[in-house]
């Protein structure tokens, strides 16, 4: 794997996750008729990642803690991040625009905290 100190790094995600998904698809042959058929597969693979994250975790209160594997959550948020990367790409979303629509959303709900959004209901009243 090459690492281009001159790319931003949230690019070289992309450009590598492009690089795999086109590498599997030829491989295996995985041709997928629409979009629609492609994000529920990827949204499936996606969620069974989040489920096995929070397996890591002590979500079952009815039972003793276990010590908890920060390695093993870490692992199962980078498989998270590869289908989220996915599906960004499935639509057409590049890096850039998820960062200027991540920037744009984070100040609305920083807005909607404080109270200066349209969007009511967010607001905590003193």
């Amino acid at each position: 794997m090459i690492k281009d100190n001159s790319k931003d790094k949230l690019q070289q995600i992309f450009e590598r996750q492009l690089e795999f998904d086109t590498f599997v698809h030829d491989l295996r042959k995985n041709h997928d008729k629409d979009m629609d058929t492609r994000l529920q597969k990827l949204a499936m693979a996606l969620m069974v990642e989040t489920v096995e994250m929070v397996t890591e975790t002590n979500y079952k209160w009815w039972k003793n803690p276990k010590d908890i594997n920060k390695e093993a959550i870490q692992e199962e948020l980078v498989d998270i991040l590869h289908f989220f990367v996915s599906m960004c790409l499935a639509t057409g979303m590049d890096s850039d625009q998820l960062y200027n629509l991540y920037m744009k959303k984070n100040e609305e709900n920083f807005d909607r905290q404080t109270g200066k959004s349209k969007k009511l209901g967010y607001k905590i009243e003193n």
